[in-house]
């Protein structure tokens, strides 16, 4: 079975995230979409709650389960027995990064990596700008999932 990894920090998930997901439950036949831990990011959503919020927005994909995880990428990539690791790319400037450790990636597991670049109504779309604007008091609603748009209202009630 042909299965996609797509991981992600999700802090939050945005559009532009769900589009890349929605595209790869077309081109899989099994997708994984896997909350990490960034340690080098401050998050504004716990791990779980990250989880909890792409279990809820992607509920209406069949083929697509939800995890989380701490530590490598190709480790988590090797128990969920994936075939490829599924990146977004909003922008050339993601091209660097993502080319190099989808190299790092291939070198040190054999695994793929497919870049996906996201439509160009949500190419705009950062996760770090979602929760720069909403601590901003600006309503966000229309960037995110309605599942993330409830939680950020819940976060940021005053």
């Amino acid at each position: 079975m042909r299965t996609g990894l797509i991981p992600g920090s999700f802090d939050p998930l945005h559009n532009g995230h769900l589009g890349v997901i929605e595209m790869a439950s077309r081109l899989f036949e099994r997708v994984v979409v896997a909350a990490v831990r960034n340690p080098g990011k401050e998050p504004l959503f716990t791990l779980e709650e990250r989880q909890e919020m792409l279990e809820e927005s992607l509920a209406h994909l069949d083929n697509v389960e939800t995890t989380s995880f701490s530590g490598l990428v190709v480790d988590l990539a090797a128990e969920v027995d994936a075939t490829a690791i599924v990146k977004g790319l909003r922008a050339v400037s993601d091209l660097e990064n993502e080319l190099q450790m989808a190299q790092m990636n291939r070198a040190m597991s054999g695994i793929d990596t497919i870049l996906i670049p996201t439509t160009s109504t949500s190419s705009y779309i950062a996760s770090k700008y979602v929760k720069d604007f909403a601590r901003g008091g600006r309503d966000v609603s229309d960037m995110v999932p309605e599942p993330v748009a409830k939680r950020i209202r819940e976060k940021f009630a005053k």
